[in-house]
């Protein structure tokens, strides 16, 4: 056959091999194009923008807004169309993403001899939601006194890494200590990689992943946002992508549809299900973040933390993917959710952030919207 390619399918199953390089052509290039237009822009505003886009985000959903005022003001808001509310009822993990947007604007800015005064929710905070007002507005001032954060370096190779871990290869303590010391938000941060604890926190870490999946409308909630395939992934750069050529085949023959994906019976639901819990098996330490409250301010300094652990992480080579679904506030989970906070804050406060650590191989980068995309107006003077 033309560049030694077959399909054959068996029983619903796939086999597939590929020659010529074709499997290469399924990457969705368009869609991974901002990591590459990051730091490409002369505005200073935009080019941090370009930056702070890149940040992690709970289902990729991307959910900041962005107006530019004037020459040195930026409006960041949140896009109520992205909201989650199933599994982030109170919309606190999407605050935390948006943390991270913050953090990585003012560390782009800073690497480029701006200063960021960072004014958050200017109209006043909701605690059962953040749509309809400003998350924070950020005023950029030249200054000869910045210094470029070392952790920014690694931006652009920052990943949420969700892939089995080398078992043979135990963390560290140091290695945690490290991510432990990026912290600046006044988080507290902890975590373990004790072999006498693990089994713990992978047990408990997929049973809350086997709830989300098999409670049906937080499990709908990501099925509506699978982007199957390198056409959806271009058009829609946000959600959960499911890249590939496999992907591309299963879509085509009708074998991995969002129907197929609901059906508790069906391959693309088992199988599914075994790809994601898989990993969770293999998970070689745990880092988490803890707040005294749980108030909108508390929970951008933990996302702020948590792109810096992230970065530190990378910076030494350390797999690092958020596994926080016992944290989430939805009746189902609710047991789960006790049981961490009893264990990691037993004096009160809340646990924001649960991350598996690990090494394997490393990943490709997340599709993102273009900058431009999320730019809702601008104004002058």
């Amino acid at each position: 056959m033309n560049r030694r390619k077959f399909l054959t399918l068996v029983g619903g199953g796939i086999v597939i091999a590929a020659g010529g390089g074709y499997a290469a052509t399924r990457t969705p290039t368009k869609a991974l194009e901002p990591w590459g237009q990051a730091g490409t822009y002369t505005d200073t505003r935009l080019n941090a923008l370009s930056y702070a886009i890149l940040a992690p985000n709970p289902h990729n959903r991307q959910p900041w807004t962005i107006e530019l005022v004037g020459g040195d003001t930026v409006l960041i808001g949140f896009d109520e169309n992205r909201q989650l509310p199933h599994t982030d009822p109170f919309d606190r993990q999407l605050t935390i993403g948006m943390g991270c947007f913050l953090e990585l604007l003012v560390m782009a800015a800073n690497a480029s001899g701006y200063d960021v005064d960072l004014e958050l929710f200017p109209e006043g905070v909701d605690d059962k939601e953040i749509s309809g007002r400003l998350v924070a507005i950020a005023r950029f001032i030249k200054s000869d006194a910045i210094v470029a954060d070392p952790l920014f370096a690694h931006v652009l190779e920052r990943r949420s890494t969700k892939e089995s871990h080398d078992m043979a290869k135990p963390v560290p303590v140091s290695a945690l200590e490290t991510l432990i010391a990026a912290g600046q938000n006044n988080t507290q941060m902890g975590g373990t990689v004790a072999e006498e604890e693990l089994a713990y926190w992978r047990q408990a870490t997929i049973e809350a992943m086997e709830i989300e999946l098999d409670t049906p409308r937080t499990y709908k909630e990501s099925v509506d946002l699978f982007r199957i395939g390198k056409s959806e992934i271009n058009a829609n750069p946000d959600g959960i992508e499911l890249p590939g050529l496999m992907m591309d085949v299963m879509g085509a023959t009708g074998l991995m549809s969002r129907e197929a994906a609901l059906d508790p019976e069906s391959i693309a639901f088992t199988s599914g299900k075994e790809v994601t819990l898989a990993p969770m098996k293999t998970s070689m330490g745990f880092l988490w973040m803890t707040t005294p409250d749980n108030s909108r301010l508390s929970q951008i300094a933990a996302g702020r933390d948590w792109v810096r652990a992230n970065l530190a992480a990378t910076s030494i080579g350390l797999a690092y993917h958020p596994n926080s679904q016992c944290l989430q506030e939805y009746a189902e989970m609710q047991k789960h959710y006790d049981d961490v906070h009893s264990r990691l804050a037993p004096n009160g406060g809340t646990v924001q952030m649960l991350i598996r650590i690990g090494y394997c191989a490393k990943v490709g980068p997340t599709p993102r919207w273009p900058l431009e995309s999320r730019i809702v107006g601008a104004k002058t003077g």
